[in-house]
């Protein structure tokens, strides 16, 4: 089988190149889409709150758009304990537009989740950077940062072991809604804690009664599901799966079948000692087998330098970072697999049917 793969090695490299780039995109892409997950799930407990509240009809939840008198309805609710505004921003800061932007008022209890790692607590006109930002832009307390159209001063250094706000930053909700182009009067969200003895179940049932016009994101399941980007990524992965399971066995397919024209004295002769049909077929099966996991050992290589960078260069390195998992890698293998033997059933149907008689003739 080795023998017959080296038989014809620009043709063998052309079939396992085109099987190459559609493994990469099927890993690449998988990699980027758990890591859009596991960003949106977070989104499921903004300043660790219990709950999250969120515009029904939103695409995903930056887009979200609450009143915020809705903040003083909830906070009257006895099954609420504590409610804060929070306003998301995108794209404002320099060379990081993934980078997200929280407003929150510096009194609630998001606000006192932040961990100061260096200088204080951000105020109007100021402020915080998560740290892993901070080490990217160098920068610390006292220094400018320009976030969109408006200069702040540094106020402090920030950590909270979410990765989003730890590559993002914090300012006041009133400069985030200036930052956003949005009124005073609304927010993106609001944190919910509740009170003590009440089931994030219940509550959400009591405000889905209350409220019209909100969607409540109690678990990081139910995040995933509200981001349009999520589901729009799911279905590229399974639209380029099945291109690459198409394409793939297309060219597997071309590839065994000219070997086979090429080879008809070869296969015969082995037909006429002895060979019977599942064993001439079991010989392709295998060459086309090699030849698929050579494009998809390739192709699984490509694939995780893709990942890499591709939130850099679509601009979400600081929203989301691929999660490469033996999973991604396993299922990398089982489409190569498949492609192989998708390949492969059409020349092995032509050899087991193959007369050796009439191919020596031909020959």
């Amino acid at each position: 089988m080795f023998a017959n793969i080296r038989r014809r090695i620009a043709r063998t490299l052309l079939t396992a190149a085109g099987i190459a780039v559609g493994v990469a995109a099927i890993v690449a892409l998988l990699a980027l889409s758990t890591g859009l997950n596991n960003a949106a799930s977070q989104f499921a407990h903004l300043g660790k709150a219990d709950l999250g509240l969120f515009q029904a009809d939103a695409a995903d939840p930056v887009s979200s758009v609450l009143p915020l008198s809705l903040g003083r309805r909830l906070q009257s609710q006895p099954y609420i304990a504590k409610v804060t505004a929070i306003q998301l921003v995108l794209g404002v800061v320099p060379r990081h537009p993934g980078a997200v932007v929280l407003g929150l008022e510096p009194t609630g209890f998001a606000a006192r989740q932040l961990v100061l790692t260096a200088g204080q607590l951000f105020s109007s006109g100021t402020v915080d950077v998560g740290d892993q930002l901070a080490a990217q832009l160098h920068a610390r307390p006292g220094q400018e940062l320009r976030l969109g159209h408006r200069t702040f001063k540094v106020a402090g250094i920030y950590h909270t072991g979410l990765s989003y706000e730890d590559q993002g930053a914090v300012v006041t909700l009133r400069d985030a809604q200036m930052l956003a182009g949005r009124t005073p009067q609304e927010v993106t969200t609001f944190a919910v804690d509740l009170a003590p003895g009440i089931s994030q179940q219940t509550a959400t049932r009591r405000i889905q009664r209350d409220f019209s016009g909100v969607r409540v994101i109690a678990d990081p399941a139910q995040a995933v599901r509200y981001d349009a980007n999520t589901a729009l990524i799911s279905k590229a992965v399974l639209m380029v799966v099945v291109l690459a399971l198409i394409i793939g066995a297309l060219a597997v397919a071309n590839t065994m079948l000219a070997a086979l024209l090429e080879r008809r004295r070869e296969l015969a002769l082995l037909s006429t000692i002895g060979w019977s049909a599942p064993q001439l077929g079991g010989l392709l099966l295998g060459e086309a087998l090699i030849l698929s996991l050579i494009g998809t050992a390739v192709g699984i290589g490509l694939g995780v330098a893709a990942s890499q960078g591709l939130p850099g260069a679509l601009g979400l390195a600081g929203y989301v970072t691929p999660a490469l998992t033996a999973w991604t890698i396993g299922r990398a293998l089982l489409i190569g697999i498949l492609i192989g033997t998708l390949g492969a059933l059409y020349p092995i149907w032509r050899v087991t049917r193959m007369r050796s008689v009439v191919a020596l003739a031909l020959t």
